[in-house]
């Protein structure tokens, strides 16, 4: 798989955009050839009138980069990747984008942006709801968010990652710096792996297995590497993940079709519903004040019952649809000693 590579940054090639890069206010920074976009930690998008970005400044801009990550950028190589410890740029050549050279620049901060308060106040997803998500972490559960590019599935993993115990090794494994857990919590083990040529997804959740971890994070399930996921989870470690669909009841199919072989779906499917516990989807609406808000839209359950493979929807349309839990999923709580509403969620109780 192509990786983007990583480089230094330099505040003077940044030209016009700087001022938007150094304002940690700024999330998102999206030039479309002609008009530059702005989005921002209260979630609003906005076009700015006079960004004195110039045609010739996107030129050298891309010509830098790819000086720096020793790659090409022209008619045949008309896309440019780079990542910085807290940047993802993008660059798509005017060959292919006919309204103009576009630039998408992406934080990727060692912060957590939401709070529990936040959460509630914002109505990215209720106080019972949260609680439930929390004591879902304290209990030890394995936890796939899913959701279209840019709602926030990673923010969700950072938030949530939090009430993981500081003695439970976390090892997280990515191809871009994003989930920044030992910085978020410099208190707690973690060991950060970085996919590279060389260092598949595959081969680092292997490695991962003889470094004794508690927890996995793998930054997006993508492929065949899955399977090895699911195997790990076998083991007893536990773990958070992402992938990219539309409704966590279609998270058991979507890591199906990961499978490199029919034969690896059949077998693995049952395996889905015993080592994966709970769904998330997020998604993101635009309001009209023009904000856009994230929130939490679904929660599922998985589990396996007398031989059968078992979806449980817990929360529907950002709503609490069930408080009765089943059987399977009390049994994790209790045997923490966790009431599955109640606490203050996190390990300090």
């Amino acid at each position: 798989m192509e990786r983007s590579t990583k480089w230094e940054l330099f505040p003077a090639h940044f030209g016009p955009l700087w001022s938007y890069i150094e304002d940690d206010e700024i999330t998102d920074i999206d030039f479309n050839g002609t008009d530059l976009w702005i989005t921002n930690t209260a979630n609003e998008r906005i076009k700015v009138e006079e960004h004195g970005v110039t045609k010739e400044f996107i030129e050298k801009f891309s010509h830098y980069i790819a000086n720096n990550v020793s790659k090409p950028f022209n008619k045949v190589e008309n896309l440019l990747e780079a990542d910085t410890d807290t940047l993802r740029i993008s660059i798509v050549h005017e060959s292919s984008a006919i309204s103009g050279r576009s630039v998408c620049i992406r934080k990727t901060l060692p912060t957590v942006r939401m709070t529990r308060e936040s959460m509630i106040a914002d109505g990215y997803c209720t106080k019972e709801i949260l609680e439930l998500l929390t004591n879902c972490v304290k209990a030890r559960m394995n936890f796939v968010f899913c959701g279209e590019p840019g709602v926030g599935k990673t923010e969700g993993i950072k938030f949530f990652s939090q009430y993981i115990a500081a003695n439970e090794r976390v090892i997280t494994i990515e191809d871009t710096p994003e989930l920044h857990y030992r910085e978020i919590n410099p208190e707690k083990d973690c060991v950060e792996l970085m996919v590279s040529y060389g260092f598949s997804y595959t081969k680092a959740i292997k490695t991962s297995l003889r470094q004794n971890p508690k927890w996995l994070m793998l930054s997006e399930a993508r492929s065949v590497e899955v399977k090895y996921l699911l195997e790990s989870l076998s083991t007893g470690i536990r773990g958070f993940t992402t992938i990219h669909t539309d409704d966590v009841r279609k998270i058991p199919d979507r890591i199906l079709n990961m499978l490199a072989s029919r034969t690896d779906a059949d077998r693995m499917e049952n395996d889905i519903f015993m080592f994966i516990d709970v769904g998330i989807l997020i998604r993101k609406k635009q309001m009209e004040d023009g904000k856009i808000r994230r929130y939490i839209d679904q929660v599922c359950f998985f589990y396996r019952k007398d031989g059968c493979n078992i979806t449980f929807p817990v929360v529907l349309n950002g709503e609490l649809a069930e408080k009765s839990l089943p059987e399977p999923v009390l049994e994790k709580f209790e045997r923490m000693g966790i009431t599955p509403f109640s606490g203050k969620g996190g390990n300090e109780d």
